[in-house]
Parts: C-alpha cells; sequence; structure tokens
C-alpha cells in the first residue's frame, strides 16, 4: 500500500487543502487501466485528515480487501456550506472526488463507492450518502453524531457559523429529514451501517437514529457493545466495516 500525502489548492475554498490516501500499489504484469474500489474516511471534530492513519491500523484493513481509502480534511465544518464560512460540502462531495480520481486509479462506479466517518464524520458520512444515494454502495457511521439537533446547544456558537440562524431540524443537515426521503428515494440506495459504544455520549443519539430508520425500512445493520468514544474503539470497528463493505468484482482490462 502507498500512503500519499496531498497539498493542494482548492478552488472551492479558496485556500490550500490537504488528503491522505492509501492506495493499493500495482502488481506486475496488472494492466494499467485498474480502477480501484474506495472508501472515502470522514474525520470528527477534533481530527483532521490524519488523524485515521496515526490512530488506527486502516492501512493494514483496508490492504487485505484491495480498497483505496481518501482522508479529506474539513476543519469542524460539520461537512456543511458554510454560512459564515468555507463551502466545505462542495468541497466534500464535488472537489474531493474528481481532485482524487484525476490521481489516482479510483473507479466512478458506485457500486465500487463507499463512505464512512466518526463522530461529526459519522453524520457527514451518512449526510453524503443520503443527499447523494446514486453515488455509494455503503456508507458507515461510526459513534456518529446523528442527532445534530441535539448537538446544537454543545455548539451554539459554532453551530450560528454553520448553519446561520435558521432552524435544523427538517432541513437538509437533518438526518432524521433526510433518512425520510432516503426511504422514499425511487433508484439504488447505499447499504447502511451504524455503531456505537454503550458508555459512548452519543448513544442516544444514535438510538433515536436507529428507531427512526427502523420505522422507515431503511437496509441498516447496527451493532453496539461496551465502548466509549475513543480510538480503541474505533480501531476495531472500522476494521469491522471494512469487512462489511460489499465489494463487487475488480475491473480489469
Amino acid at each position: 500500500m502507498a500512503l500519499i500525502h496531498c497539498h493542494f489548492y482548492s478552488e472551492t475554498l479558496k485556500t490550500g487543502s490537504s488528503l491522505y490516501a492509501i492506495v493499493p500499489e500495482p502488481k506486475r504484469g496488472e494492466g494499467p487501466n485498474r480502477k480501484l474500489p474506495v472508501l472515502y474516511l470522514l474525520h470528527g471534530i477534533a481530527d483532521d485528515h490524519s488523524a485515521w492513519v496515526r490512530r488506527t491500523s486502516v492501512e493494514k484493513y483496508a490492504a487485505k480487501r484491495g480498497i483505496a481509502v481518501v482522508m479529506p480534511a474539513v476543519g469542524r465544518s460539520f461537512y456543511t456550506d458554510m454560512v459564515y464560512g468555507p463551502a466545505y460540502w462542495t468541497f466534500l462531495t464535488e472537489e474531493v472526488p474528481f481532485y482524487a480520481r484525476s490521481l489516482f486509479p479510483l473507479s466512478d462506479r458506485r457500486e465500487d463507492n463507499f463512505v464512512a466517518g466518526l463522530s461529526m464524520g459519522g453524520y457527514g458520512a451518512f449526510k453524503w450518502a443520503m443527499r447523494c444515494p446514486e453515488t455509494f454502495a455503503a456508507a458507515a457511521s461510526l459513534s456518529g453524531a446523528l442527532d445534530v439537533c441535539s448537538r446544537k446547544k454543545h455548539f451554539e456558537n459554532e453551530f450560528r457559523l454553520i448553519f446561520g440562524d435558521a432552524e435544523i431540524e427538517g432541513s437538509v443537515h437533518d438526518l432524521f429529514r433526510l433518512a425520510s426521503d432516503f426511504a422514499v428515494f425511487p433508484g439504488p440506495k447505499p447499504k447502511l451501517f451504524q455503531c456505537c459504544g454503550t458508555e459512548d455520549y452519543l448513544y442516544q443519539d444514535n438510538i433515536r437514529f436507529l428507531e427512526h430508520a427502523r420505522r422507515l425500512g431503511l437496509d441498516l445493520t447496527y451493532e453496539e457493545e461496551p465502548g466509549i468514544h475513543d480510538w480503541y474503539y474505533w480501531d476495531k470497528k472500522i476494521e469491522r466495516v471494512i469487512e462489511w463493505l460489499p465489494l463487487s468484482a475488480p475491473v480489469s482490462d
């Protein structure tokens, strides 16, 4: 596996940005037109694009399945086009895939694209998958901040910068509203995976979302076990997520 640290100018953010990519190295005799499955892996609010590589064995887990991993940096944006700040939603959903596919041999097929994240990144992963269901075959949230409305009191000043003064509940930033829209989407929908430790401070938020998803009949795999909001738990669960991903047959020349 090759670990690549990219610094680049973002046309969307109008500033320099960074991402890490883990890319399977080509095998001798492999054709030049190989296209790799890819997992877009999103960080939490206190982290950056390097966190997954520094704190887990995600490279080892990805190598077992021959999948590339792209990890962008989005600050504390909640993966949103901020009202008073940069357009991180557009950066994530449009510029990052375009840039990554321009540099690396990544497949653009829905069947080969996946997204996952922890905490704020779990929110971002489900938000991306449910707003753009034609993009992914599967999405996973690890200890996700899935009830963003309940988080508002903890991040009041930051949320004003991100979401403005508009009501979050019922908007395109509310995963409960997005899940309802997602349930009636007429095309193929990504499978969902959700997990949270039972001692995690976001556990009740996860249970509320799980109950909502079950009422809607979503294709969602849920797992819980003892655990808190820490890297020991996320290292175990990202291995599980990568094993769970429904990888299709490889694309050949």
